[in-house]
Formats: structure tokens, C-alpha cells, sequence
């Protein structure tokens, strides 16, 4: 019996970030790119649309930022994992970050294929800032 794909919805104003998140999607056995926004408003009208399995979540956007638009998804779709990507490096994250209800950070320039195997396999063991 074959698996259903992870449903993955990609959250980032920059461009660059969506398209390198999309390529390095398409390189992760077993996970697929169901929808983008460019910020946090978008991203609680797409996620309460699509109902994904796991988001990646820019922190820093216009509109609503990552922290706020995790804290309405984990609240309002609690089996959709959040994890949080930007280019703080741990200790320089917002404080919020951690109380947010993302299951984990991850530096962007660490976003692998690997990377997200990882964490979606240990997504109910890792701490947040795995």
C-alpha cells in the first residue's frame, strides 16, 4: 500500500526562498508543494483551504508575520505542522518564536531535502529548535 505525500504549503515574501523551497521539495522523497503565499494572511487563507500536513513558515513578512500566523493554524488545524524558517541564527530569534507552536526551526540555508525528512519524521520527539 503506497503512502499518501505530505502535503507542503511554502510561506515567504522572498521569491528566491519559494523557489529554492519548491526545488529542494521536489528533490524529498514522499512530499509534495500544494500552494505558496507570500505572508501570513495568505498563508491562514490557503492552510485553512488546502489543510496541509506540514508548513514552512518564513518568520519576518509584511501583512502578518510567521510567529502570529503559526500561533492561528496550530490553534484552528492542530495536525498541521508548522516549522519555522529564517535566517536568525538560534540564539538571535524572537522570543515568541518558541511559544509560537512551530515544531521546530530551521535556518534556511539548512533546508534540505534531508533536513525535512528529519523533521517530519520526528515531529513529535523534536524540541523547537531542533
Amino acid at each position: 500500500m503506497a503512502d499518501t505525500a505530505v502535503s507542503v504549503v511554502v510561506v515567504d515574501d522572498q521569491a528566491p526562498f519559494r523557489l529554492a523551497a519548491r526545488a529542494v521539495l521536489r528533490r524529498t522523497e514522499g512530499f509534495e508543494l500544494v500552494g505558496e503565499a507570500e505572508n501570513g494572511l495568505e498563508a491562514l487563507t490557503l492552510v485553512n483551504t488546502l489543510k496541509p500536513d506540514l508548513v514552512l513558515m518564513d518568520i519576518n513578512m509584511p501583512e502578518m508575520g510567521g510567529i502570529e500566523a503559526t500561533r492561528h493554524i496550530v490553534t484552528d488545524l492542530p495536525d498541521t505542522v508548522v516549522i519555522l524558517c529564517s535566517t536568525y541564527g538560534v540564539n538571535d530569534l524572537p522570543a515568541e518564536a518558541a511559544t509560537s507552536g512551530a515544531k521546530a526551526y530551521v535556518h534556511k540555508e539548512q533546508l534540505s531535502a534531508k533536513t525535512i525528512r528529519r523533521l517530519w519524521d520526528e515531529r513529535d520527539a523534536i524540541g523547537f529548535a531542533s
